[in-house]
């Protein structure tokens, strides 16, 4: 590839990428569209069990971190000091509390729009990758035998380059570039 706007660089140092430059990210819809196209993506139903608990502890997560202000007094839990069995139980329940304040919050006020993709290996594999568009996230997981395993984490870490990140990602080292570089760092 030449350098202009479409060029992806990787530069290894003996620990692998150290320097990334890569001018040509691509949407979360975008991505969608590839799992399904180029890897046989399915998409998991949005009444399925794996679908609403992964996506309310996605919308959990991401009201304590955008929106703290709707869980109010709970988003501040101190866990307790010492052994007392009584005070962690107590605390343990403060912090289910406020996963279910958060997911119950109304899309209209804290909307998501989430999907998980799955892509199932005949030879006991599957690779699951999660997508919210709203607040843009990327995930992915993968599980099987061992070599099942790294060939689907190759197949990950091609969606994430996939998805890319652009100048700004890197001066401001957003979470879409610290996402990339965790993939791309064994």
């Amino acid at each position: 590839m030449g350098k202009g706007a479409d060029s992806v660089s990787i530069i290894g140092g003996a620990d692998g990428p150290t320097s990334i430059f890569i001018a040509n990210p691509h949407t979360l819809e975008e991505v969608m569209e590839l799992l399904k196209r180029e890897y046989g993506a399915v998409e998991v139903s949005n009444q399925s069990h794996n679908y609403l608990e992964q996506r309310r502890c996605l919308k959990a997560s991401l009201v304590m971190r955008y929106r703290p202000d709707l869980i109010g007094e709970l988003m501040d839990l101190k866990p307790p000091r010492g052994e007392d069995a009584e005070a962690l139980k107590v605390f343990l329940g403060q912090i289910q509390e406020r996963n279910n304040r958060a997911a119950e919050i109304a899309d209209d006020i804290f909307p998501l729009d989430f999907h998980i993709y799955e892509i199932v290996r005949p030879e006991n594999g599957k690779m699951q990758v999660e997508v919210e568009t709203v607040w843009q996230v990327l995930g992915g997981s993968v599980s099987g035998d061992r070599k099942t395993m790294k060939q689907l984490k190759e197949v990950l870490k091609k969606i994430y380059l996939y998805y890319g990140v652009n100048e700004e990602d890197i001066k401001n080292e957003t979470e879409r570039y610290k996402s990339l570089l965790t993939i791309l760092c064994p």
